[in-house]
């Protein structure tokens, strides 16, 4: 075996969208303070009746769809998410009996933010490993579930939706198609970006991350594309965590990836969190703005002060 590819990706999102404009109704804010501070324009919102593993099962079976794949031909199933408010059973068991998915290992990573490149990394590791043939990665968050609608500093930031990459073992006469992760944490600082409480609340120390994300971020995401052999310069796409547009744009330039689209799926989305990175990528895939084969930097960061990056191959 010669590592692991991702052989399709899809994504989904509520209905509802919800306007600065619609937002200021609610809170004291506005469209032009909102798009100044943090790029957003609009977001997606589910209701009540749609639960974040419903989510990811749109975005899931989009992917399974574009690979021309069948539910039994899945042996994994791992979601990233940390807005699931039940505990057992997981939303990836959820996903994979919404689709019909016959006897997959099944398991949720908690990496808020960072959770769709960590899941990644776990996927390629088991298929290189021979403990998976074919798994589902799914990026899915209801941030509006763990929101407070009258704190005009983090509610004018989410969103809800999700995204999903097939991953499938690559033959040795294969180039494989996702690089080494580039993976680690600030604990000590994980309070910068909290959900917590009864019931959980998001919340973060908005100056800190940008501190931590605009300064030490760009050397880290070098490393990713480094362990990848790959130059920022020649990297086709680069698709950071969706968080705020003025952490995107100067994170994006640092790297020095003169050459690639830059994802700013965070204007019309949101802050997605663990579905961020696959929403952006099966977006710019879908409007042909990446060409398969072309490569391209996923990087994740934000809750527990932790990110992962790797160098992947577009579908």
């Amino acid at each position: 075996m010669n590592g692991s590819r991702i052989a399709a990706i899809g994504h989904y999102q509520p209905a509802r969208v919800l306007t600065n404009d619609a937002l200021a109704d609610m809170v004291d804010t506005s469209d032009e303070w909102i798009r100044s501070r943090v790029g957003i324009r609009t977001r997606h919102l589910a209701g009540p009746d749609e639960p974040v593993d419903e989510l990811a099962a749109h975005a899931a079976a989009k992917a399974l769809a574009a690979a021309g794949l069948a539910p039994h031909d899945i042996d994994l199933v791992l979601v990233a998410t940390s807005t699931a408010i039940d505990r057992s059973p997981n939303t990836a068991a959820r996903v994979a009996a919404r689709l019909g998915i016959p006897r997959p290992a099944a398991m949720d990573i908690n990496v808020v933010c960072a959770g769709f490149t960590h899941a990644l990394a776990t996927a390629d590791h088991t298929v290189r490993a021979g403990a998976a043939t074919r798994a589902l990665v799914i990026g899915a968050d209801k941030m509006s579930d763990v929101t407070d609608w009258t704190d005009r500093t983090t509610c004018v930031l989410v969103g809800d939706g999700a995204g999903a990459a097939v991953v499938e073992a690559c033959g040795e006469d294969r180039q494989p198609g996702i690089g080494p992760v580039l993976w680690g944490s600030v604990p000590e600082m994980g309070h910068a970006v909290r959900i917590e409480g009864t019931p959980p609340r998001f919340a973060q120390e908005g100056q800190s991350v940008y501190r931590w994300a605009t300064t030490r971020l760009p050397a880290i995401a070098r490393q990713a594309c480094e362990k990848a052999g790959v130059a920022p310069e020649d990297l086709a796409g680069v698709v950071l965590h969706q968080a705020n547009l003025r952490i995107i744009e100067p994170l994006a330039e640092k790297l020095g990836a003169v050459n690639a689209v830059v994802a700013r799926d965070v204007t019309e989305s949101g802050n997605t969190s663990a579905a961020s990175i696959p929403l952006a990528f099966s977006k710019l895939v879908e409007r042909g703005a990446l060409s398969s084969g072309d490569q391209v930097l996923l990087f994740g960061f934000g809750g527990n002060l932790s990110y992962a990056g790797q160098v992947v191959r577009c579908p």
